[in-house]
């Protein structure tokens, strides 16, 4: 391991805003911001944004039902890796496998596709919900972004 990677390994943040809309775009360019250390690819850096805009937006529509309550991001580089945790204390979620399925969603009057989790699964290369009806949402997503030396 580099010098570089070694300074690297074991760097945090964690972001906390309210769950309103105009903090996904804020939200998605702190993670990217914070990525950039890794020395990711253009298309690496997109499928961390569209992933982190989906958990955000899944936290804002789904979790508080647009009304309010923080978002807490926490964002890790271990392992020559991206790791990132989204989590709400909303709604939770009551069945998490149904949640997953392609096209499942709980508000098709705001004419929502569900696709969220299937796109977070998509452009990362680890999905993990765990959610509590009543407690709240978290969602880890992982990236390996590793460089040869």
């Amino acid at each position: 391991m580099d010098n570089k990677m070694k300074e690297q390994s074991g760097n945090k943040m964690t972001l906390i805003v309210p769950a309103l809309s105009v903090n996904e775009a804020f939200v998605r360019s702190a993670v990217a911001a914070f990525a950039v250390q890794l020395d990711p690819t253009v298309d690496e850096i997109n499928d961390v944004k569209t992933a982190v805009s989906e958990a955000v937006t899944n936290s804002i529509v789904h979790g508080y039902d647009g009304k309010g309550g923080e978002i807490t991001v926490r964002c890790e580089i271990a392992g020559g890796g991206l790791h990132i945790e989204v989590s709400d204390a909303g709604v939770g979620i009551p069945d998490v496998a149904r949640a997953r399925e392609m096209f499942f969603t709980t508000k098709p009057e705001q004419e929502r596709s569900g696709m969220g989790f299937a796109i977070m699964e998509t452009f990362m290369d680890g999905l993990d919900i765990r959610s509590e009806p009543g407690k709240g949402t978290t969602v880890t997503m992982s990236k390996v972004i590793k460089r040869d030396a």
